[in-house]
């Protein structure tokens, strides 16, 4: 089994959280991403989200929201990704950057469009009241 480990940003408003897609994928995903070496999860986070979206992630602000584990979207069987999840507040405007083609607010009815990881997140999300 391949593990990859991820760092991914939670901003819910008004019920629907903040999801971006890559070009040419099929699937949203939180803003995030992959760890660089000798990263903690708050400096991937903040160089991630920067990358991806161009906006400032307040570190101070940053609540650990939970770990989730599944299997990798478009990868082969036995590819987990292991997202941990953080909220936290931004400076800047979100837009897409990087390989990021559009960002969307979505609901709980928009699960099916996330990858299954993400997928327990909206899970999670809802069961708490964050996610409409």
């Amino acid at each position: 089994m391949r593990e990859i480990d991820k760092v991914a940003w939670i901003r819910i408003e008004d019920g629907r959280v903040l999801c971006a897609r890559s070009r040419g994928k099929d699937a949203w995903y939180l803003p995030g991403g992959k760890r660089e070496a000798g990263e903690t999860d708050l400096e991937t986070l903040a160089r991630e989200v920067a990358e991806e979206l161009g906006v400032e992630i307040a570190p101070e602000s940053a609540v650990p929201v939970g770990t989730f584990t599944a299997q990798a979207h478009g990868r082969a069987a036995g590819t987990v990704v292991r997202m941990t999840c953080y909220a936290a507040d931004y400076r800047g405007t979100p837009r897409p950057a990087s390989e990021i083609e559009e960002l969307a607010w979505l609901g709980y009815a928009d699960r099916h469009r996330v990858s299954p990881a993400n997928q327990l997140v909206f899970d999670h999300l809802r069961s708490a009241g964050a996610l409409r």
